[in-house]
């Protein structure tokens, strides 16, 4: 059964709930082993529908996961509004016992919640998705940016290479963004992705003291995380978030 999981170190108000997945305490094998969350990377979808009811069952959660098709993109949807998991990289609602849930196996995923806990969304946020604007989408969903945001596990700056081209395009929006690039060789930089997801919600309004978490490597804890960049074929965690 599933007994490790991360629990958000952040000051949410009352009757906010969040969570992240780890890869143990589930029933799917191989490269999936074995809280594959995923329908969609080749795993038993039996054993994943399995995953999926033992998360609920285990964390008590109100609802099933209203799940995204996760496009890379920077749409953020009312969680619980449609039947089929609609093409979104964020979901947010007011409504109680509605669970927002994104997955990921590198990219950032990042929780956040009204300061008076009336709303909260999950965002899937990779490097395309910060680039294109999907903090700031999901903090406009929200209605405020008084917002608490909580950082999760993310492939970590010493892992995570990337070539010229990317490193443009967030330099083209914002030279800010430069400090979350180390130069490693020609036109090859690490990225932060923490540092992105930081410096994307301060430019979307959020505080600084406000934004808690990161400091994982889903590349280099294989035991914790799945990653896509180290295994290709591999499962998928979740963060989940819910007002109660």
């Amino acid at each position: 059964m599933i007994s490790r999981y991360l629990k958000p170190d952040w000051p949410a108000p009352p009757g906010v709930r969040a969570l992240m997945t780890l890869r143990d305490g589930g029933v799917s094998a191989g490269p999936y082993g074995s809280l594959n969350l995923g329908l969609h990377v080749g795993d038993d979808i039996e054993r994943v529908l399995e995953n999926r009811e033992r998360l609920t069952r285990v964390f008590d959660l109100p609802s099933p996961p209203c799940w995204l098709n996760q496009v890379h993109g920077i749409r953020a949807i009312e969680a619980g509004t449609t039947a089929a998991a609609p093409e979104a990289d964020a979901a947010w609602t007011r409504t109680p016992d509605r669970v927002c849930a994104v997955m990921t196996a590198d990219c950032l995923p990042i929780l956040l919640c009204a300061h008076d806990g009336s709303a909260v969304a999950a965002v899937h946020a990779g490097w395309k998705g910060l680039a294109q604007g999907v903090v700031a989408s999901a903090v406009a969903a929200l209605g405020t940016s008084a917002v608490l945001a909580w950082l999760g596990a993310a492939i970590g700056p010493d892992a995570f290479e990337v070539g010229a081209e990317v490193r443009e395009t967030f330099l083209d929006s914002d030279p800010g963004f430069d400090p979350a690039f180390r130069s490693i060789a020609d036109d090859r930089y690490l990225a932060d992705i923490y540092a992105l997801g930081r410096l994307s919600l301060t430019q979307a309004g959020v505080a600084v003291e406000d934004i808690h978490g990161g400091g994982w490597c889903t590349h280099n804890q294989p035991a914790d995380f799945f990653s896509y960049r180290r295994d290709r074929v591999t499962g998928r965690m979740a963060a989940l978030i819910w007002r109660e």
